[in-house]
């Protein structure tokens, strides 16, 4: 679950980060209200959506008097930012954050999260901030594993502190900013923590004037705060609904709707789509044990996709029952009148009674006794299919 900027910066300031002084509003008499709470007669003003970029697509702005300010607030309140990751329908913008200026005498990035290889979180630290990190030069780049109990030792804060070239009190306050990062980034269970840019102020202090934070979805039952910030506005609207139903799903540009049980399955079944000269519309993995609302709940989540041509079903049934999905299938294509193709392959736990069930249907299901047979019949159903 990604927090927006205004809540990565909360929790950031709860572990003793410098985070400039800041309120949130919603509505241009919030926004008033904010500055009057924060007394500026400077501002930054930021859009919070899930999505990078915001400055370039013009959703910061610096206000110099408290007129310019609010002029800034009303019109980023509801505008739709468009940006390299939000695709060309843009985020509605609910909300905004005001902030104290700072001047910048330099900027660097900081980040904790998960390296893979190393099965070990780290702490990815570069003298170069403001920008992408895949933008950076490899050489200014360090990254320092530390311990899973999210402490750093002596040792590790001084040669991240001389690999930013800091020294004296600045060195000082950027070990405590070190140790706290890898301290919140274990005990929020993140998988990422991203301070871009940390910025020295030409006052000499450490000041973080960018954050974002990432958390691990799977930890949110140990932080019901947490749970309680998912904001559904910056999420597609079938992924939100899928998430109702314990369903998976992620859109995606092609024409064969996907509905598999098994992360691993389902990345294979798009593979094998590819492979055969087809575009996959979405990943959506109904898991081990699905239900047949949930079957019929994903087929619902597909078709609301219009450029869904066909629909494509590849289920192995471990823990889930071959003969229940034939159900759950034979459901949903009739309460929702099933215009597009339906191709079909299912193996394992009574996959002979699903087969009868879906053969004694009436209904114009094709069926595939492998993954190949079926991918095959659904890229060719779709290229034929004509809406």
């Amino acid at each position: 679950m990604n927090f927006h900027e205004y809540q990565a910066k909360i929790l950031l300031k709860r572990y003793g980060l410098p985070i400039p002084p800041f309120a949130v509003a919603s509505s241009l008499k919030e926004a008033q209200s904010a500055l009057k709470e924060l007394n500026l007669s400077q501002a930054v003003v930021k859009v919070q959506v899930h999505a990078g970029g915001r400055g370039k697509a013009g959703g910061v702005k610096f206000g110099k008097n408290n007129k310019e300010i609010l002029k800034y607030c009303e019109e980023l309140i509801g505008m739709r930012l468009v940006t390299k990751q939000t695709g060309k329908e843009g985020i509605l913008v609910e909300k905004i954050l005001i902030s104290e200026p700072v001047t910048i005498e330099k900027e660097y990035y900081v980040a904790a999260l998960i390296d893979r290889s190393l099965g070990k979180p780290i702490l990815m630290v570069s003298p170069e901030g403001g920008v992408e990190i895949e933008e950076s030069d490899p050489a200014k780049i360090l990254q320092l594993p530390f311990g899973s109990d999210g402490k750093l030792h002596s040792y590790q804060r001084i040669e991240l502190a001389k690999w930013m070239g800091w020294k004296g009190e600045v060195a000082q306050e950027g070990m405590k900013i070190f140790a706290s990062i890898a301290k919140a980034f274990i005990e929020s269970d993140a998988s990422m923590i991203e301070i871009n840019p940390l910025v020295l102020t030409k006052e000499g202090k450490l000041s973080c004037i960018d954050a974002k934070i990432s958390i691990d979805d799977d930890a949110l039952f140990r932080h019901p705060e947490f749970a309680g910030w998912y904001d559904p506005s910056q999420d597609d609207l079938k992924e939100v609904e899928a998430k109702k139903y314990d369903l998976a799903y992620v859109g995606l540009d092609g024409t064969i709707g996907c509905l598999v049980n098994g992360a691993g399955l389902a990345m294979a079944t798009m593979d094998i789509i590819h492979y055969y000269g087809g575009e996959p519309a979405n990943f959506l993995d109904v898991g081990g044990g699905a239900t047949e609302e949930q079957v019929a709940k994903g087929f619902q989540i597909i078709l609301s996709d219009p450029h869904v041509k066909t629909i494509f079903v590849n289920i192995f049934g471990g823990i889930m029952d071959c003969g229940v999905l034939a159900k759950g299938i034979v459901r949903a294509t009739k309460e929702m009148g099933l215009k597009v193709p339906l191709v079909v392959r299912m193996e394992g736990t009574n996959v002979e009674m699903g087969r009868k069930e879906l053969a004694h249907s009436g209904l114009n299901i094709i069926t595939a006794k492998t993954m190949a047979e079926g991918a095959t019949k659904a890229v060719e159903a779709a290229k034929s299919w004509q809406s």
